[in-house]
């Protein structure tokens, strides 16, 4: 009603502070209150109870602190009904605070309840059950990709080993070519071997091929993957595998912070009068430093403007290292084309648009709204992207396509 206040609620700060160090079947939990006090005595807790537990210990106003582990994010979905806030740390952060000779799991769960009421203990992003699914997903895939490429090299080792020269202009990983593997002149505990690798490479290739399918899915259902598309290196699966591990990027107020969290970040030491930078830290996700290492191996083979910095930083830093250097400038433009929406300062238009319809091919165009062609979709994206209005054919491969026209109007020359 006009005039009537509303009334304002503010959240109260957390009684108690609860730290639980968590094992594979039990949790070990301590509290204690905002001066550090123990309030709760440590107290061991098997998983067959935790939700009696849960639901008859803890309160509205604890603030729960624990380690990333397994199940964290169970432990997170489980807590979070009943408790004031749920806070997950990496078990690094706490040691790099505590250094304990001895340790035991009720100092454990003690100690995070008290770095945790001294606000000494930095949260980690608790990503949404969307987010943590492709991230399985794509952990999953890579495992199978680990377990493909450790079977061929076994295969090849034992074709050095031999001596044996394999056909030329033939995939020796052909499952067409079995028989061929099973003729070669080897002993019969070297077949079992040989024949295990074969049904190895089969399965994961088969399984991998499954994840790709469904990976591709989510990709083409999220409106962000033609941001990334448009950059060099970068197709369906390293897209997916880049969005699900950044989340949100309003997380990241910066592309510095974004760097960091990848680890592709330069070390630094400042001490005194002295300052020097050193390797990259290697401490963050595993996964968006490697697809960003992939994107630009693949960057400095096809687009000018990487090649040319390659030759530039090569010389100076070696291969290796300047292929990472790229990888950690691809990321920024990552982060500038996701935070802004905006087309990457790099593109060129038409090896976009070709990425862009590629894209589409390979994941289905059933994919695309009801009524849309893949070469509407890709002119879409350009005129979102504000590129190519001059481009009114494109080639791909050996064919050749009429674009439809842009609905933006061309600049004026």
């Amino acid at each position: 009603m006009p005039g009537r206040k509303e009334k304002t609620h503010v959240l109260s700060p957390p009684v108690r502070y609860v730290g639980l160090d968590i094992h594979k079947h039990y949790l070990m939990a301590a509290g204690v209150n905002a001066e550090q006090e123990e309030t709760y005595a440590p107290r061991r807790v098997e998983n067959t109870r935790l939700e009696a537990w849960i639901a008859r210990e803890l309160r509205s106003t604890d603030a729960v602190v624990l380690e990333m582990t397994t199940n964290t994010w169970e432990m997170v979905d489980l807590l979070t009904p009943h408790v004031y806030s749920v806070t997950v740390v990496h078990p690094p952060e706490v040691k790099a605070i505590v250094r304990a000779r001895v340790m035991t799991d009720s100092k454990a769960s003690l100690i995070l309840a008290k770095l945790h009421a001294a606000k000494l203990l930095p949260s980690v992003w608790i990503p949404p059950q969307r987010v943590r699914d492709v991230r399985a997903l794509v952990s999953q895939q890579q495992k199978l990709l680990a377990m493909v490429t450790q079977a061929k090299n076994r295969l090849h080792a034992l074709l050095h080993r031999h001596h044996i020269v394999p056909p030329a202009s033939v995939n020796l990983f052909d499952p067409k070519q079995r028989g061929w593997w099973e003729s070669l002149p080897i002993t019969r505990l070297e077949l079992v071997r040989v024949q295990c690798d074969l049904d190895t490479l089969a399965f994961a290739s088969s399984q991998k091929r499954r994840l790709e399918v469904v990976l591709g899915e989510e990709a083409a259902q999220d409106e962000r993957t033609p941001l990334l598309i448009q950059l060099p290196g970068i197709g369906k699966l390293l897209a997916v595998t880049v969005l699900a591990a950044i989340g949100d990027i309003t997380r990241f107020p910066s592309a510095k912070k974004l760097v960091g969290y990848a680890g592709l970040g330069a070390s630094v030491h400042d001490s005194g009068e002295k300052r020097s930078t050193g390797r990259i830290t290697k401490t963050g996700r595993r996964d968006l430093r490697r697809a960003m290492v992939e994107a630009a191996n693949s960057a400095v083979r096809s687009h000018p403007h990487w090649k040319a910095e390659l030759a530039r930083l090569e010389p100076r830093l070696g291969r290796s290292k300047a292929v990472v250097a790229i990888a950690r400038k691809l990321l920024v433009a990552v982060w500038h084309v996701l935070t802004k929406g905006e087309k990457d300062k790099h593109a060129e238009p038409e090896k976009v648009a070709q990425s862009l319809l590629r894209f589409v091919y390979r994941t289905g165009v059933h994919h695309l709204p009801k009524g849309q062609t893949a070469l509407q979709y890709t002119r879409q994206q350009l005129d979102r992207l504000e590129m190519g209005q001059e481009l009114t054919h494109l080639v791909w491969g050996n064919k050749r396509f009429k674009l439809p026209p842009s609905s933006r109007a061309s600049p004026l020359m």
